[in-house]
């Protein structure tokens, strides 16, 4: 066979070598394929990921386990902690923060049934594992879950002042709207929903019908240039008109400072503020038309116009452009109220403008203060920015505590209340229950509709969050009591159909006997005795009801020690005739002797069988003693219902029966006269 098959491995090179110019033309052509390839596998590698030890793949985890990778993905090592010890969790440092889904009444079986159903469950968890909860609450067991060993002096001094700034600022109104952590220019545009709440020129709404739309792309990046927008307006005979506009961009450059002439006769020039005179705008011809015309010729399609109060800017010129940030909302302040672009400017860049020397605004100095607020206000983040501006624009101040006050009381080394400690917010969503966390941090709804729509209008999800679905519960336990029922009765039916009567039996066969003989049909579950002075019987109990068929088709009439027993099944197993023991009851004593009892199942079962012969007579009773005569009285046209037998000198029997049956198949009432 050596040689036979070394002609087929040269002949495999050969065409190796023939395709492998072409391999290699198909992996040139395909770089961009294998470079996007690479950088999702190299996403993935980096990604948070849980990994779970193959020794505990088929075992369910408990409620400790599962509190045990909660706390370590919450918390990572601070305190002390280590990895969970029946798993692995992977870059926990990029956790942003966690939420754990509980949908009561939810089992494997009904997520391996509706499997295909189930994408996203199957796309985006891709570690499930088997998780058997405990009687008590399972939420209140999270939230209550003790750290013992949760060591506090691990903790930086830098995180407790940090943490004690993020409970002193968590209601701050730049806080709460956006958040601590720092972001993009996105991140502060505004959504069309604010812009219409706020009454800025949108497309489509009514009172902005005779405004023109800039050409601007659908959505816009952080990379996007920023222009900072400011006008100036003058009182006319129709309100208020533009009468100059200026425009700079990312660099500060002003790319457009034009008078505008306004369509109205001019009741007040304002120069107070606008700094507009009537011997400015007498030479001027510039209409609002062509300054349109030369915004959207200026500004990109992905351009971000920056103003303080910029809706007032937009109104004046006409115009509608969708993505704009407005100064006056990042910088915000309690109740709506806003800050002056004199006074931030002041503050956050160091600047004096709009003085009292001068007369009136520039726009060209307004708007460039507004495109160095944004911008300043994006780089440094909405944490730092009220940090370091915090009592000269908020006019808060943080307090310590002296060295001489009372000493804080032990902190509290339950879950929730640590991450309240550093500073990370928790919330419950669901339905009212006895949970360990503070009323102020629960939301309770009657349904979970209400739960699933409450998180989702959350601006600012909660860094650990608990949500319980119960209405899968709640609907599976309407239908519960009548499948349990209707399960038990399978059951018992079942288990019945799987036991067969087995006798008679020698007298010295045991419980070990009778499961050595059957257990050649199948798995034997048990066995009961039916033990008499006279014969023994068992109840034999096959795990499988292939095991009980079979030994009613294989061992009924087989040769025992010389003796012949019948093996018959339960009534409810079709095709099998019960025997008369089918009600499981041992054979009764009637005067002394013992018989088998006559069930109401072996009444409705039995057919008409042949009269009842002396032979057979003589047969049934032989084991009751020697039969020394029997008489069977005999009646033309009539079935007989009696014999008279004789067994001994002592004794003298009487059989009655109600039809012709025999006796193996029926049982009949013995009575002694």
């Amino acid at each position: 066979m050596a040689p036979s098959s070394s002609p087929s491995c040269n002949s495999k090179k050969r065409k190796n070598s023939d395709f492998a110019a072409h391999d290699e033309t198909a992996k040139r052509s395909k770089p961009a394929q294998e470079s996007e390839g690479a950088a999702e596998r190299r996403r993935s590698s980096c990604s948070t990921r849980i990994s779970v030890l193959p020794e505990r793949l088929q075992q369910a985890i408990t409620l400790n386990e599962l509190t045990e990778l909660l706390h370590y993905a919450a918390l990572g090592k601070t305190g002390g902690l280590k990895q969970p010890s029946w798993c692995r969790l992977h870059h926990q440092r990029k956790v942003k923060g966690v939420n754990v889904v509980v949908v009561e009444g939810l089992t494997q079986s009904h997520f391996y049934k509706h499997y295909l159903t189930l994408r996203h469950l199957r796309t985006n968890y891709s570690t499930r594992v088997t998780f058997t909860p405990s009687s008590d609450n399972l939420v209140s067991g999270i939230f209550s879950s003790e750290l013992p060993e949760f060591d506090y002096s691990s903790v930086s001094q830098t995180d407790k002042e940090t943490n004690a700034l993020y409970k002193a600022l968590k209601i701050h109104p730049v806080i709460t709207k956006f958040g601590t952590e720092r972001r993009g220019l996105t991140a502060y545009v505004l959504t069309q929903e604010e812009m219409i709440k706020k009454h800025y020129p949108v497309k489509g709404m009514p009172g902005f019908e005779e405004f023109i739309s800039t050409d601007t792309a659908d959505s816009v990046t952080d990379s996007s240039p920023l222009y900072g927008l400011d006008c100036e307006m003058c009182l006319t005979e129709k309100g208020y008109e533009l009468a100059r506009v200026s425009l700079v961009d990312s660099d500060g450059k002003c790319v457009l400072d034009d008078l505008v002439k306004p369509e109205n006769r001019i009741l007040n020039y304002l120069t107070k503020f606008s700094g507009i005179t009537a011997a400015m705008l007498r030479p001027i011809t510039i209409t609002l038309r062509d300054v349109q015309a030369k915004l959207r010729m200026l500004l990109p399609r992905d351009a971000v116009l920056v103003g303080h109060s910029i809706n007032n800017d937009l109104v004046a010129l006409k115009l509608i452009h969708p993505h704009v940030i407005d100064t006056s909302l990042l910088y915000r302040r309690q109740f709506g109220q806003r800050f002056k672009l004199k006074v931030l400017a002041e503050t956050v860049l160091k600047r004096q403008i709009q003085t009292e020397e001068r007369k009136g605004h520039n726009p060209t100095e307004d708007a460039l203060a507004a495109l160095e607020l944004a911008q300043y206000f994006i780089k440094t983040g909405p944490l730092r920015v009220v940090e370091l501006h915090l009592k000269e624009l908020w006019g808060f101040t943080i307090v310590e505590k002296s060295a001489d006050s009372a000493p804080a009381p032990a902190p509290s080394n339950r879950f929730a209340d640590i991450l309240q400690t550093l500073g990370r917010s928790v919330a419950f969503l669901g339905k009212r229950s006895d949970v360990g966390l503070d009323l102020s941090n629960q939301q309770w709804h009657s349904s979970d509709k209400e739960i699933l729509a409450s998180f989702r209008k959350q601006t600012k999800c909660p860094f650990f969050s608990v949500l319980q679905f119960s209405s899968l519960s709640n609907q599976l336990q309407r239908f519960v009591p009548h499948q349990e029922q209707q399960h038990q009765r399978v059951c018992a039916n079942l288990r019945d159909m799987c036991v067969v009567f087995a006798g008679p039996l020698p007298a010295a066969f045991s419980e070990r006997d009778v499961r050595r003989l059957f257990r050649c049909c199948g798995p034997v579950r048990k066995i009961k005795m039916l033990n008499t002075t006279v014969r023994v019987h068992a109840e034999v109990e096959f795990e499988l009801l292939e095991g009980a068929l079979l030994a009613l088709k294989a061992m009924n009439g087989l040769n025992v020690q010389g003796q012949s027993i019948k093996v018959n099944g339960h009534s409810k197993c079709s095709g099998v005739t019960p025997v008369q023991t089918a009600d499981r009851l041992p054979p009764a004593k009637v005067n002394g002797l013992y018989s088998e009892t006559e069930t109401p199942a072996a009444k409705q079962l039995c057919s008409t069988e042949p009269e009842l012969s002396e032979e057979m007579l003589r047969e049934t009773f032989g084991h009751f003693g020697t039969v020394e005569r029997i008489f069977i009285p005999a009646k033309p046209g009539k079935h007989i219902r009696h014999a008279r037998i004789k067994l001994t000198d002592t004794f003298l029997v009487c059989v009655f029966w109600r039809s012709n049956r025999t006796l193996d198949q029926c049982g009949s009432t013995l009575t002694v006269k």
